[in-house]
């Protein structure tokens, strides 16, 4: 009976998730509440999802492909609704209905995100799902390691929705993923500069290149 909250950055994540939103009504996968309403309220995710649409077709995978194929928008389900303005998102949570609220930022530290985890955050029949990595000290952080109150807007506000966390999605390459990009090169780079990630990692990683002969 409660709503979904997914805090999503606004480009290449968000139009993720809309795809697999259309897939879940495509099919049939939610019962009781099968038409629920998906609120996109990001004027940026908005803006960008209407880019991926302007794409051409050869830089869709196959399976997306083969849904445009059959005539379908493969970021588009039905009950699809933008909040473009600032009464438009305010509107969102006067809804009565359960409800999947997809808005930025994905690290809840910044935008309107902070303004839905107000309003259901303390709601016990609500859920946030978090999609991507949280950053140590950001609000998402906190969230995914169990802080039972949080400050939003200068006013304590409790933690009972249940948090969870959908892996999978990131846009970032992993560590073979990296190393094929680096071997792709006909001449081999003089010097590697690692300057994104965790320290700990960022140090693991930078090892690891100097015993593969990189600098």
């Amino acid at each position: 009976g409660g709503s979904v909250i997914i805090p999503a950055f606004a480009v290449g994540r968000t139009q993720e998730l809309l795809y697999l939103l259309r897939e879940i009504k495509q099919k049939k996968l939610v019962h009781g509440h099968d038409g629920f309403p998906v609120y996109l309220d990001s004027p940026l995710a908005e803006e960008a999802t209407s880019v991926f649409l302007q794409c051409d077709t050869d830089c869709f995978d196959p399976e997306t492909q083969a849904v445009l194929k059959s005539g379908q928008n493969p970021i588009w389900c039905p009950g699809l609704q933008f909040a473009i303005t600032a009464e438009d998102s305010k509107a969102i949570n006067s809804d009565p209905r359960p409800k999947v609220i997809l808005s930025a930022s994905g690290m809840c530290d910044a935008g309107r995100i902070r303004h839905h985890l107000k309003y259901n955050l303390w709601r016990p029949e609500c859920t946030v799902l978090f999609v991507g990595y949280q950053s140590p000290g950001t609000l998402g952080n906190a969230l995914v390691n169990g802080a039972q109150e949080v400050k939003l807007f200068g006013e304590p506000v409790q933690v009972r929705a249940r948090i969870a966390q959908l892996g999978g999605l990131s846009g970032h390459a992993d560590k073979d993923g990296l190393e094929a990009w680096l071997r792709a090169f006909d001449e081999k780079p003089k010097f590697v500069f690692v300057n994104h990630g965790e320290d700990a990692v960022a140090e693991h990683w930078a090892n690891h290149l100097k015993e593969e002969g990189y600098e």
